[in-house]
């Protein structure tokens, strides 16, 4: 091999290997601009998913969004301003029973489980009408959504009649249907229809169940909690006449035998 082939060999090698480093340096470029470029994706997802999870946090709850509604849908069978005075009985009854009460109560459960018949009596025969008022304050203590819901499913059942109102508050409040206040199954559109299949007017009642998934009247049931909570009554259940409170005799508890009830009524009847 001649001196020149042999320069000519070492040049165009060294060519080779410069033309390889530079086609490596573009690579070890490429890479490393790829990697800054996935590190600030990577923290530009990380800062919006905190951003996005600040915001969700800050967001008020479906029943706070519609608490301060301007509109409110209400029930039919209600009076009133928003609907929020449920008055219930003959028209030529006299006298008016106030009845608060919280559908997650279970002193509520036990009184309209010992007691419910009777009221329904006496209402029925027009001894006084039935004034109620619904509370949601086992939900505000942060234990859940089941007062509320409920509370919009018996202005469902409202809206349907006052029977049907009447005859829901006693399905949700029997020993089959109420649950342990801890337990926040009111909570759930589908079991408040599962306990709604056991009155009849309410079984297979498409504008029933309907405005029941729809929460038609959840804004309704915010301005009655809201009502409750202007009212000063601080537990539930609780019965007054005549704006006093109906008790237990020799208590200040409420009646909750209807050989109690029966005594506490007539008294607060006759004044």
């Amino acid at each position: 091999m001649s001196a020149r082939n042999s320069q000519a060999n070492k040049a165009a090698a060294r060519e080779r290997l410069r033309q390889e480093r530079e086609r490596q340096a573009k690579k070890d470029k490429t890479r490393r601009q790829l990697i800054v470029i996935g590190s600030t994706i990577v923290v530009l997802a990380i800062a919006g998913g905190i951003g996005y999870a600040v915001m969700q946090a800050n967001k008020p709850s479906h029943w706070e969004s519609v608490k301060d509604a301007k509109n409110v849908a209400a029930p039919k069978n209600t009076q009133g301003e928003n609907g929020t005075t449920v008055v219930i009985g003959k028209p030529a009854a006299k006298k008016t029973l106030e009845l608060y009460e919280d559908s997650r109560c279970p002193v509520c459960a036990t009184f309209e489980q010992s007691v419910g018949a009777t009221v329904k009596k006496d209402v029925d025969a027009g001894k006084y009408k039935i004034k109620y008022v619904g509370a949601t304050f086992i939900d505000n203590a942060g234990q859940g959504q089941g007062s509320k819901n409920a509370l919009s499913a018996l202005g469902a059942a409202l809206n349907v009649s006052p029977e049907a109102f009447m005859e829901y508050k006693a399905a949700l409040y029997s020993a089959k249907y109420h649950p342990e206040e801890s337990d926040d199954k009111f909570a759930k559109d589908s079991y408040l229809l599962e306990v709604a299949d056991s009155v009849t007017v309410l079984k297979n009642n498409a504008e029933f169940k309907k405005n029941v998934e729809d929460g038609t009247f959840d804004a309704w049931a915010m301005k009655m909690s809201a009502t409750f909570d202007d009212s000063g009554v601080t537990g539930t259940p609780t019965l007054k006449m005549d704006g006093k409170k109906v008790t237990a005799d020799g208590t200040e508890n409420p009646p909750m035998t209807v050989e109690q009830f029966n005594a506490a009524v007539d008294k607060a009847i006759k004044g």
